[in-house]
């Protein structure tokens, strides 16, 4: 695992998910603990959601001849069909590391949006069936934990395998692969690859946790095998393997800048008739949508008016949401975007303390900076002006770094791993 601080002067950990026999939830939990994720450390930050009444069991199976960890989440039946808002809800309430929420979040508002177009209901009102249940949940949360306790920076992966013919869900039967599927790996520009078999190889969970993580598509890159796993599907099936691999090791930070970026989606939309309350509250709300970053630029605009335009950069699963919000937010009458590529570098996340007070640090190669919600809170009810907080905080953390670069023991255990980029 890398340093709290950072990557290591060697690259960022990089994991390359191989979808030969496709991908669902428990598949890609099951090969991140058969990778060799603490399966005690992802079943104690599942236990932080506020959902009772289930177990995680792991076992060793074969498949195919394969060794694989099966991840089987274990439920009490429960009624309950839970929506987009309620299950954001959960994850949100968990108080999980910033990048467990981000990832889980990110994949069920991929999901979210896929089924409310499907459905012509806003992605908040969408209710989730199977993919709602408790299982499906720690699922999705135990994948991105497992991705933490791993230290990963970064997802890759093959094009995804899926079967023909139908399957049965809540809704009734339905074209196999399931509309989700596609919708989901289109809307993410992931390949696919279909198979004469009649399974579902790839399910809308497994198709939501690529969506929500996947930066490039493709071969494995390259880079210093650490590990490897396998995950197991439910069942064995005649000529394939049913398991998914996930391929973990350094890849050089060059080489990230040279590989195909994380695909997003740049919206915008120019105003000239709002308040400049109006505009931080759209702000605001293309953040809580959940776009990487909005900013506003001051532009003239014609018959020599001043106006302003107003952005967001998001993933392309989320990109509906967020042309929603902007143009129910400004008023505008047009939006237009552009499908980018971006290369964001790893950091990492950690918590000093100024005069009692919790303070954050994201902390990248060569840079601390400290979380201004935090200092605002620290200078408020400590008296001490923001920027000697800054201040403070920012040499709290060169000291430990400092104690820590000189102990044999490792990082302090409260210290969270590293963190996603918040920015474009």
């Amino acid at each position: 695992m890398p340093p709290p601080d950072g990557p290591s002067p060697g690259g960022v950990t990089t994991a390359w998910f191989h979808c030969f026999a496709g991908i669902a939830g428990d598949m890609a939990l099951g090969s991140l603990l058969d990778a060799g994720a603490d399966a005690d450390e992802v079943r104690a930050l599942c236990r932080r959601l506020p959902v009772g009444g289930w177990e995680l069991e792991v076992e060793s199976v074969l498949r195919g001849g394969i060794a694989a960890t099966r991840a089987h989440v274990r439920i009490e039946p429960s009624p309950v069909t839970r929506t987009w808002s309620h299950i954001r809800g959960l994850i949100e309430e968990a108080r999980l590391p910033d990048r467990v929420r981000d990832r889980a979040v990110a994949a069920f508002a991929a999901l979210a949006a896929v089924e409310g177009r499907m459905h012509r209901r806003p992605p908040e009102r969408v209710h989730f069936h199977e993919v709602g249940g408790v299982d499906a949940v720690v699922d999705v949360v135990g994948t991105a934990a497992a991705l933490e306790v791993l230290g990963v920076d970064r997802v890759t992966a093959s094009p995804v395998t899926v079967g023909r013919g139908m399957v049965r869900s809540a809704h009734g039967m339905l074209p196999n692969p399931a509309p989700a599927v596609v919708a989901l790996l289109a809307d993410v520009g992931g390949p696919v690859e279909g198979v004469d078999r009649p399974v579902e190889l790839t399910t809308p969970t497994g198709a939501a946790l690529l969506a929500a993580t996947v930066s490039g598509w493709g071969p494995m890159p390259p880079m210093a095998i650490e590990a490897t796993g396998f995950g197991a599907g439910s069942r064995d099936l005649p000529d394939l393997p049913n398991c998914t691999q996930v391929v973990l090791g350094r890849t050089a930070e060059a080489a990230e800048a040279a590989a195909p970026g994380q695909p997003v989606v740049l919206v915008e939309a120019n105003v000239d008739d709002a308040t400049g309350e109006t505009l931080a509250h759209a702000l605001a709300a293309l953040l809580d949508a959940g776009a990487h970053d909005a900013w506003l630029t001051p532009v003239v605009m014609k018959k020599g008016r001043p106006g302003h335009v107003v952005a967001a950069l998001t993933d392309p699963a989320l990109a509906a949401q967020v042309v929603a919000v902007l143009t129910a937010e400004t008023g505008s009458l047009g939006v237009r975007a552009h499908r980018l590529e971006r290369w964001p570098r790893a950091r990492s996340v950690a918590e000093v303390e100024v005069a009692g007070m919790p303070v954050r640090v994201k902390v990248s190669a060569g840079r601390v900076k400290v979380e201004h919600d935090d200092a605002a809170r620290a200078a408020a009810r400590s008296g001490l002006p923001l920027r000697e907080v800054v201040s403070l905080a920012e040499e709290a953390w060169r000291r430990r770094r400092g104690t820590a670069e000189g102990s044999t023991t490792g990082p302090a255990p409260d210290e969270p791993g590293p963190q996603p980029p918040d920015a474009g």
